[in-house]
């Protein structure tokens, strides 16, 4: 079964086969090794030459952007939300769970968040502390100005956090130059390993002042993995498997590179959408703002995604719905993993035929 879901992917036979390498308690000194691998190769691949860690905590995406969102505001100050999808929105919600007040600026889910009018929401409001943005919005294949964002916040004295969580590995970031000081990933998207793991890369220092901010849980408090994890062990039992996956995963995309990858999944999403075109399609994203990794195409009428699906599962393919008020019109196709140009090729000709 070929995935073009943004995650979980198709993995490669070393990444499977990895997860075969034995039982392993977490408590013992091969855990630890395998455990500080997978946080140094993290921060070769993403932050290499930087003061950053990594904090990889057993769990989805979701969580590691969850324990990241509340781990970040001092007491009495607020977030700034930039919500232009279902993600911003889903940051906005963890916030407001975990008690922490919010700034939200709204755009289109098919628009470009204004860093303009976030630096003016920024010297309105000098509570404000960390701005949270998507760097891209999975909602709609849409990638966010991060530099630019990253820009403003950092000239306004602020700490800029990123949900990167289907980014990293697919789309440039460079959380060094951009401003970035906590960003949010996941092994099992175009890092192309196991769900399971996700993970947070965060400067030294803004780990220090969240060390200093009160828990607001147990399990999501950042600083108390970082601190067990700096002594070579985890507070709560890790998903020991997934993490031998994620290793042979790192190892894979050190060894493509991640400018290797990105252009892979680059040439991938060209090949697609010039066979979108060919058949008719519309693609909801203006081109210069379209990810690497995720199309979402507008459903041609009469045809409902229930039926789509369901044709292009039997040869096959799995696609994803459009999320909220997408969801009767729109269908994603994702293009991560690990996938290639014939992949694409009888992927385009399936959809063809279910079309016609």
């Amino acid at each position: 079964m070929i995935l073009l879901n943004p995650g979980p992917v198709n993995t490669s036979a070393r990444v499977t086969a990895a997860l075969a390498r034995g039982d392993l308690c977490h408590r013992e000194s091969e855990f630890s090794d395998l455990l500080e691998a997978v946080r140094v190769k993290l921060v070769r691949a993403f932050a290499p030459g930087s003061d950053w860690t990594a904090v990889p905590l057993t769990g989805s995406g979701t969580l590691a952007l969850e324990a990241a969102v509340s781990s970040s505001v001092t007491p009495g100050h607020k977030m700034l939300v930039v919500d232009n999808g279902v993600y911003g929105a889903r940051i906005r919600e963890m916030a407001e769970t975990h008690g922490i007040e919010t700034v939200v600026l709204e755009w289109g889910w098919t628009q470009r968040p204004d860093p303009e009018r976030i630096a003016e929401a920024l010297g309105r409001d000098s509570a404000i502390e960390v701005v949270a943005v998507v760097h891209h919005e999975t909602t709609t294949g849409l990638c966010n100005p991060i530099r630019e964002i990253g820009q403003v916040t950092r000239a306004a004295g602020r700490r800029l956090l990123v949900d990167s969580i289907s980014g990293l590995g697919g789309d440039p970031i460079d959380l060094e130059a951009w401003g970035i000081d906590v960003c949010v990933g996941v092994a099992n998207k175009c890092i192309q390993g196991i769900p399971g793991v996700g993970f947070v890369l965060a400067r030294r220092p803004e780990l220090e002042r969240m060390a200093g901010i009160p828990p607001r849980t147990v399990y999501l408090h950042l600083p108390r993995p970082h601190a067990a994890h700096e002594r070579r062990t985890v507070p709560f039992t890790a998903a020991v498997q997934v993490f031998y996956a994620l290793d042979e995963a790192l190892d894979e995309l050190l060894e493509e590179t991640v400018d290797g990858r990105v252009r892979r999944y680059a040439a991938a999403a060209n090949q697609l959408r010039d066979g979108f075109g060919a058949l008719g399609l519309e693609i909801l994203v203006p081109p210069a703002w379209r990810s690497n990794s995720i199309t979402t195409l507008r459903l041609p009428a009469g045809i409902r995604y229930a039926g789509l699906h369901d044709r292009l599962k039997e040869d096959g393919f799995v696609v994803y719905e459009g999320q909220g008020e997408l969801g009767a019109t729109a269908f994603r196709v994702a293009n991560m993993g690990a996938l290639d140009h014939e992949d694409f090729a009888r992927f385009l000709a399936a959809l063809e035929r279910v079309l016609a």
